[in-house]
């Protein structure tokens, strides 16, 4: 059997600490914590929390690269608990800006190389 990606965006594994917030309708911070990353796309985050994320909630990312902290916007597509208590939390991005995007896309190249370059 073929395992076909039907994914948009390769993933590329990372490790790193990021912070966000879930925002309610308004805008208005209605939560948040850490959590590590797991994989990065162009597309998308997989996250690991130590609490559940509301399915379908919009959630602001803070990411650092290098000497730079951006904030990009995402929503929560999927959260769901593994055996050790914490759960993978799967974001799309939302973003819209295009100084935000080429930053994701510049955060992607990033960790790739080092994907490769062990």
């Amino acid at each position: 059997m073929v395992d076909i990606e039907k994914r948009k965006y390769p993933r590329v594994g990372t490790h790193n600490l990021v912070s966000y917030l879930c925002l309610d309708e308004e805008g208005q911070a209605v939560g948040g914590g850490m959590g590590r990353t797991l994989n990065v796309s162009e597309g998308g985050i997989l996250l690991e929390t130590h609490a559940a994320l509301d399915p379908n909630s919009a959630v602001s990312l803070t990411i650092a690269l290098e000497d730079e902290i951006m904030e990009v916007s995402a929503k929560v597509a999927s959260s769901k608990r593994r055996d050790d208590g914490k759960f993978e939390t799967g974001m799309a991005f939302m973003e819209k800006d295009d100084a935000k995007i080429a930053f994701l896309k510049q955060y992607i190249t990033i960790f790739s190389g080092d994907a490769e370059n062990p």
